[in-house]
């Protein structure tokens, strides 16, 4: 396998660089090459970054990058960038962008015709889900929920229906109350893993139905504490329930038509069961 040198790194080039989220042995010999090569190095926070470089002994110059002065600076980057200069971007832990910083900056390189280099690394969301137990053919990340209680439920009564497995990160203060809107919302029996501390000390990957995971989390106050990720099942379809949409037609045609011939078209429309319409009818006329 060809290995990158210093040599190698190109002019004009931004690189996105993960870092590690708890153990410093996961970051990638790529990445030191790249950090300790590139005329630059865009961070969330200098100091944190700083400290990391400290401990692989590179010296680096430090720019600032974070979001609250993403959109104003990403042109200045751009600008250097396209003076020739390599940079690297950089979060506080894990994959930049990955709900960190960075999006505007790569959106105006693409945009810009600049070079955009991802190198492969850490990432919570990734790190969570290969151990979670659960489908990962088909995922669907979802960031931090909402903070306020009304947010949070709506978000999660949208997501009741979605069979792929969802991702969440949540934070110590407000996990409790996630964990009890996925209740209300996703009903008690979801099946729902926390892995919490990911590659620190006090790691930990619990998995329950979320009514249980709940009372389990209550239980010592240590199990909230730290950076976190919920790994959420998809909703499993009931192979005997009627379509949502067959439902509608129904109803319309009801209004119009006797029940046996709405039945009919809806069933054709919809290629459904009749005799499992007509049945779904009656019983709902008799409630």
């Amino acid at each position: 396998m060809k290995q990158l040198d210093r040599a190698e790194i190109s002019a004009s080039t931004l690189y996105i660089v993960p870092t590690p989220i708890g153990n410093l042995g996961d970051i990638t010999q790529r990445a030191l090459t790249v950090l300790s090569s590139v005329d630059l190095v865009a961070a969330e926070d200098t100091r944190h970054t700083g400290l990391l470089l400290q401990h692989f002994a590179i010296n680096a110059r430090l720019f600032a990058l974070h979001d609250h002065n993403e959109q104003q600076k990403a042109e200045l980057l751009l600008t250097k960038l396209q003076e020739g200069q390599s940079i690297a971007l950089v979060s506080d832990a894990g994959t930049p962008l990955i709900n960190d910083p960075g999006y505007h900056l790569v959106r105006r390189c693409r945009e810009a015709g600049v070079r955009v280099v991802p190198l492969p690394g850490a990432c919570a969301a990734i790190a969570a889900l290969s151990a979670a137990g659960l489908p990962s053919d088909r995922f669907c990340y979802e960031g931090f929920l909402p903070a306020k209680t009304k947010g949070r439920c709506d978000v999660l009564r949208a997501l009741v229906q979605e069979p792929r497995t969802l991702i969440f990160y949540e934070s110590t203060h407000r996990l409790l109350d996630s964990l009890q809107d996925m209740v209300t919302e996703l009903g008690a029996d979801r099946y729902v893993v926390l892995a919490r501390e990911l590659t620190k000390t006090w790691e930990s990957i619990y998995g329950a139905p979320v009514a249980e995971l709940l009372a389990w989390v209550k239980e010592d106050e240590n199990r909230r504490k730290g950076e976190m990720v919920l790994i959420v099942e998809g909703h499993k379809a009931d192979e005997e329930a009627l379509p949502p949409d067959a439902l509608r037609t129904l109803a319309l045609l009801q209004k119009e038509l006797p029940l046996k011939r709405a039945a009919a078209l809806t069933a054709e429309i919809h290629g459904v069961k009749k005799n499992a319409l007509y049945k779904y009818a009656l019983e709902q006329q008799e409630a």
